[in-house]
């Protein structure tokens, strides 16, 4: 069964960093495209970043290239998100999300769908 597991969510204040972590099972993690997206209240969940592991292909909203960086660790079925300069419209809570090459998550523009796998989420609050 494919679970996504993340963590590293928190309060930090404008300008600072955090690292988010997905830990993934359940899956063949090179077959695998798996990123990030979010969701602040009132607005739709958008695409932040993500890998396809099978090429190395990468994605980055156009919100946070420059700060955010996505990188993985395939021994230990795990993604990053490195998040840097945060400012306050980052604010969201940030889900792991993952999939096959029928989810959505392989070409752009990244749209999920019933095939692609969620985590629960971490919140992720920038302060003034």
């Amino acid at each position: 069964e494919v679970q996504l597991v993340e963590s590293g969510g928190g309060l930090v204040q404008a300008g600072g960093s955090l690292r988010l972590s997905c830990a993934a099972s359940g899956f063949t993690f090179d077959n695998y495209a798996i990123g990030w997206f979010r969701q602040a209240p009132g607005k739709e969940r958008e695409g932040v970043s993500r890998m396809r592991r099978t090429d190395g292909s990468t994605y980055y909203a156009d919100s946070v290239k420059g700060r955010f960086t996505i990188s993985s660790d395939n021994a230990k079925n795990t993604v990053y998100l490195q998040m840097n300069s945060l400012k306050p419209e980052d604010t969201a809570v940030y889900y792991c999300v993952a999939g096959s090459r029928n989810s959505g998550l392989y070409y752009f523009p990244l749209r999920p769908n019933s095939n692609a796998y969620w985590g629960q989420g971490t919140q992720v609050t920038v302060s003034s």
